[in-house]
């Protein structure tokens, strides 16, 4: 199974989108930040962290995988928690466009590995469409089902204190393009959570209590669904069996219309 670059749903010639996000105060910010986050996307994930634990910041998070991860406003997120500084700001004129538009004007965009330094852990970014580099993020152009991608992923994410290249968190923000069919985008919606346990459930740490007793958090999956009888099915078939604790989360920054939601997914327990 693989899966095509997801697209946006609006185009920049779309009156009412670019009425709706000029009113957006998300997207107002992502415009204005001197963080210069590609996506709106990113304050989602600033919020989840914030709120949930600050699952990021601590220090014990050393390796994150970010699936699906173009044009990158997730990955920058997480630099940024492991002590990177985000580089100049995106021209605003590109907000908007497809990511093939921005392949044209731009070229070919390098995925090479950054040079390491002595800031926190490392970040490994794929998806099918190419990712401008990010301080901090190695980026992978590459399909994460693909035979022999979850050897290269853990090839990435090795290191001295982690000499397995197994990931504390994995992050997918990916949606299919909608169908207009619920029953179409349901089903997509499920076949990508069932895409993402699989790849976690090779990727991540797992939960383990030492002699006094005391648990570590163990690896974390924070996966974007959209509510539906299947989706809560998956939940409790797949993620509440094999996770100390799930959470649903729709975050304040997720749109008010949208049916999206995120599962948080803390403690691996490595049983699958």
């Amino acid at each position: 199974m693989s899966f095509r670059p997801t697209l946006p749903l609006y185009k920049k010639s779309s009156t009412a989108w670019l009425a709706r996000q000029s009113r957006d105060p998300f997207v107002k910010a992502r415009l204005s930040s001197p963080s210069s986050y590609r996506s709106r996307a990113a304050y989602k994930l600033i919020e989840l962290n914030t709120k949930w634990g600050r699952f990021l910041s601590r220090a014990s998070t050393r390796s994150v995988v970010d699936l699906g991860a173009a044009p990158g406003g997730w990955s920058q997120v997480v630099a940024e928690n492991f002590g990177w500084t985000l580089e100049a700001a995106d021209d605003a004129e590109d907000f908007g466009l497809c990511e093939e538009a921005k392949v044209q004007k731009r070229g070919s965009w390098s995925t090479e590995p950054m040079n390491e330094t002595t800031r926190r852990g490392k970040i490994v970014a794929l998806d099918l469409l190419p990712i401008r580099p990010i301080p901090g993020v190695q980026t992978l152009q590459m399909d994460f089902l693909a035979p022999g991608s979850a050897r290269v992923v853990k090839d990435a994410l090795k290191s001295s204190r982690n000499p397995e290249g197994a990931a504390d968190v994995v992050l997918s923000d990916m949606a299919a393009n909608f169908s207009g069919s619920k029953i179409r985008d349901s089903q997509m919606s499920l076949d990508i959570c069932h895409a993402v346990f699989d790849f976690a459930k090779g990727a991540l740490t797992v939960r383990t209590v030492d002699e006094r007793g005391k648990a570590s958090i163990g690896g974390i999956l924070l996966l974007k669904h959209f509510s539906h009888p299947l989706l809560q099915e998956f939940r409790k078939e797949y993620l509440e069996p094999n996770f100390h604790l799930v959470h649903y989360i729709k975050p304040e920054s997720s749109r008010a219309g949208s049916a999206e939601g995120y599962w948080l997914c803390r403690g691996w327990l490595g049983r699958t």
